[in-house]
Parts: C-alpha cells; structure tokens; sequence
C-alpha cells in the first residue's frame, strides 16, 4: 500500500435524503457508532441549517464519535456554516463541507447567478468556514456536467482559499467511467495547487455506475470516496461503500492504495442500516446481499469444495459474514443481554427502558429457540427505545381466512391510553388488518410501500416488515417484525402512523439542496 484511501460515509446525509429513511437522532447515533466501529474515517451526519431536529442529531453525532471525523454539510452561505459550524463543536474532529452548483444548467436555472458570482461565493464560504475549523471541504454540486475550464479556477481559488479537500460529485450519476476518471486526472494536472488538497469523489447510481464511477477516479489519482452503507441514497442511491473498500482490497494488483476498514463489521453495519431504514437489502446485493456467497450450480460448488478460489475472491468470513457469536436464548439473563447489546452498539437511557427491552426479548425466546443479533437489532428498532410516545398501540388482532371466504380482521387499538375496536374485510389477512386499523383511526394516509423480509433462517423465523405511508406530501417509513407475519405488519403500519401524528420536528433532508 502506497496511499490511504479516506472512506468518506455519508449515509447519515445524503442516505437519509431517500424517501422514508428518515432517521431519528439516536437512530443517527446507533448507525454513527457502528460507523466508527467499521472504522470510517469521516462519518457526515448531516444538514444543520435544515430543521432544528437535524442541528441536534449532528450535534449528538459530534458528541458521541471519537475515532472518525464529524462532518456537517451546509451551502455556501454564512448561516449554513455558522449553523454547521455550532453542530460539530463538540467533536473531538470536525469538518465542514460546503458546496455550490458550478455546471451552466445548475448555475443559470437554478441559481441564477453568473459564474463570476459563482466562483466568489465559493471563496467567501472556504475563508469563512476556515475561521470555525482547518477541515474544510468545497463540493462544487454538479461537477460531472460542469465546464472543465471553469471548474479549474473554482478548485484553484478554493483551495488557495484554504479548502483541505476538494469533492468532485457526479450530481446526477450522468458520467461513465473512462470519462470521469479522465475529468478527474485532467483537474489534477491542470490545476496548479491540486497537490494542496485531497481530490474526492460523490457520484450517484442513476446509471448503475457510481462505483465504477469511484473507482476510476481513485484508479486517477482522487483519494477519497464518499459513499453509503448498502448504496443507500436519494433516487438510484450512492456508491456502495461495501464494494468499493472490497474492490480496492481484493484488487490490490491495481490500486496502490487501501482503506483502514475494518471489513469483518461490513455486514453488521448493512443489516443495522437496513433495519434501522426498512431498506430491504436484494439477496444478490454484492458482498452484503444474502446470496453474495451462495452456490447453487454444481459446477461451482464442486470447484468452491476443491479450492475455494476458484469461485470466491473473497472469503466471506472477511466482510462480516462468518463470525463467531453469542446466541441467546430463554435462558439467557439480564447480563448475558446487556453485553450482547453493548457489543451491538445499542443503548439505553435509563434503567426501565432496559428492563422493557429484556421483557421483550424474554417473550420473543418464548417463541423462538435462538435468538440473534438480526432479531435483537428488529426488536429494539420495532420498539423505539428513543422513547417517543405512541398515540397508537397494538392491544390485539384476529384475523379470518380461509380458501373461499373473503378474509376479515377484527383489531382492537390502545389510542391515546383508550381502547378503540373494529373490524373489516380485505383481499387478504394483511389488506384487511389494515382496513380494520384504518376504521379505527381513519388517518387518511396512502400506502406507498409493503415489504416482507426474513430477519434469520428458519420456520420460526420473525418476520419483517416495512410499510411507507404518505399524507399530504409527507413520507414516512414504519417497521415492525413478529414471528406471526399478520401481526409484524399491523405493527409497522401503526408504527408509521405514530410517526404521521408526530410534530415533523425535522424536515425532510430533500427540502435542503443535495449534492
């Protein structure tokens, strides 16, 4: 190895910007942790200037993160950055990244602003952003669509003006990869101080292409990645940061440079993010998806069973997959528990959230044999132990079907500590358990989204379940998980409508600009 590669994570940010991933501060702050448990080297936790619920989840991000650099994202203008500024004061290593849009489109359509008034606003933000911390990163947004000669002056000036990091972003995921290694080998060399900063990359998915995309820029000379546990992201999503560390590792023959990842906590940190968001991972995902080290074929399994090699570049032990772990089970106690959630990166307030949380887990061993860090990770998330009231509570639920009869459900809810029943039909159990739930409370809301996954393997396994939900412009995610799939998605429905009647304290991150 001849470079650090810095990992530059921004799943907390530009991830959250995908419709319903949303995620609450402590939801922030448990991803954070796992975060610097893979060992990221700079985590970016958000937008400040967005919401004051969002200044407090990068502030708890910035207090809670030692190892990593904490990062807040504003736009070149003076109460962004003051707000970014005040978010990440607490962290023992803070950055702030600004940015500002550089291609002709984005200037003349969206700006409306001259490139000379452009390339002034830039320089103003690095100066004063250099007052707060020396970890300053310029974006100019939309550089993949950006003129050449243009983005030279910017990166120039910015870095005169004393940007340590310049982030090339593909806005838009419109490059291929010879063209956008070559942009970025062409800035390099053209522009006279690019020895001053470190040259990053951001480039989205829209083409299928934001890690080849990253590569290439790496494989020309750009140091650091921004990318997202899964490749989550708003529209086709980010680079994955599992493939590209795993590139850049496996292919050593190519890149003379690595990350200091550590691999084994990849997987723990994709099933944590999809929990926590109700993205569902693809089981042919590379390296994190469920099949990623599956064989089916025969040929492929006699070759895997003569010499590993032949059909593996890598050994899955080495991204997480095949670890050694504590399973709990009936007979587990109070300790044994506690340590598996510590390890786990999770916990609690207070005492009586702990014990509420055990009480969980107890019912859950009733029904399961084992159970694993993928049922503890759903069954805390299911409940929220951030300790936000429910106005909407399961008490019970029957449910009717039977082949030739149109099914019916009959649920009865706690709604703000009185019980509420009802009943209706549906054209299945789940159609009409939320029929039922929606004569109680008559919300109003539009299912956008019903997903079903598997936490682990088996016959007892729980169930998963992620709905989306959608009123008047406003998007949220519900989870819910249960041995019994009925009940998991009358749980993740009403966990998203605890959500709708909630103050939106945080807007949505989409409402700010994205790079």
């Amino acid at each position: 190895m001849n470079d650090q590669l810095i990992v530059f994570d921004t799943t907390l940010r530009d991830g959250e910007q995908s419709p319903g991933a949303s995620m609450t501060r402590d939801e922030k702050v448990r991803i954070a942790r796992n975060l610097e448990r893979l060992r990221v080297d700079v985590i970016e936790a958000g937008f400040p200037i967005a919401s004051p619920g969002d200044f407090e989840a990068v502030r708890a991000v910035a207090q809670e993160i030692k190892d990593s650099t904490v990062c807040a994202l504003a736009r070149a203008i003076v109460r962004d950055i003051d707000r970014a500024a005040e978010a990440i004061k607490p962290a023992r290593s803070g950055r702030i990244h600004t940015f500002i849009a550089t291609s002709p489109i984005h200037m003349r359509e969206k700006l409306r602003m001259e490139p000379a008034q452009v390339l002034e606003d830039a320089v103003k933000a690095v100066k004063y952003a250099r007052q707060f911390t020396d970890d300053v990163e310029f974006s100019p947004e939309d550089a993949g669509r950006s003129e050449t000669d243009f983005l030279c002056r910017v990166l120039e000036a910015v870095i005169t003006a004393g940007a340590r990091t310049v982030n090339i972003p593909d806005t838009v995921g419109y490059n291929l990869p010879g063209q956008f290694g070559d942009l970025i080998r062409t800035l390099r060399e053209r522009v006279p101080n690019s020895d001053k900063a470190v040259f990053s990359v951001h480039c989205h998915n829209d083409l299928g292409l934001a890690v080849a995309n990253s590569l290439s820029a790496v494989l020309n000379g750009a140091r650091q990645v921004e990318c997202t546990i899964n490749g989550l992201g708003e529209r086709a999503g980010n680079a994955a940061l599992e493939e590209v560390v795993m590139a850049v590792r496996t292919r050593r023959d190519l890149f003379s440079c690595d990350t200091r990842i550590d691999t084994t906590q990849i997987v723990p940190a994709s099933r944590l993010v999809s929990n926590i968001t109700g993205f569902a991972v693809q089981p042919n995902k590379a390296i994190v998806g469920a099949n990623a080290f599956a064989h089916e074929s025969g040929i492929h399994q006699d070759g895997v069973i003569k010499k590993r090699e032949t059909y593996e570049i890598m050994r899955a032990e080495d991204v997480g997959w095949v670890a050694n772990r504590m399973v709990l089970g009936k007979h587990s106690g109070r300790n044994a528990f506690r340590t598996r959630l510590k390890e786990l990166g999770i916990g609690f307030k207070t005492d009586e959230e702990f014990n509420s949380a055990f009480e969980r887990f107890k019912d859950l061993a009733d029904k399961k044999h084992e159970i694993f860090d993928e049922d503890i990770q759903a069954l805390v998330t299911e409940e929220g132990i951030e300790g936000v009231d429910e106005q909407y509570r399961l008490t019970s639920l029957k449910v009717c079907s039977e082949t030739g009869v149109r099914p019916h459900a009959a649920v009865t809810l706690s709604v703000q500590g009185a019980q509420k029943s009802a009943g209706a039909e549906g054209g299945g159990p789940v159609d009409a358990s939320f029929r039922a739930i929606e004569a109680v409370v008559g919300s109003e809301a539009q299912l956008l989204l019903y997903s079903v996954n598997n936490i682990t393997s088996g016959t007892d396994s729980q169930g998963e379940v992620t709905v989306r939900l959608e009123r008047a412009g406003r998007i949220v995610n519900g989870h819910g998980a249960d041995t019994d799939i009925v009940i998991a998605s009358a749980k993740a429905y009403l966990n998203a409508l605890n959500k709708l009647v909630l103050p939106a304290e945080r807007a949505h991150p989409q409402a700010g600009t994205p790079i």
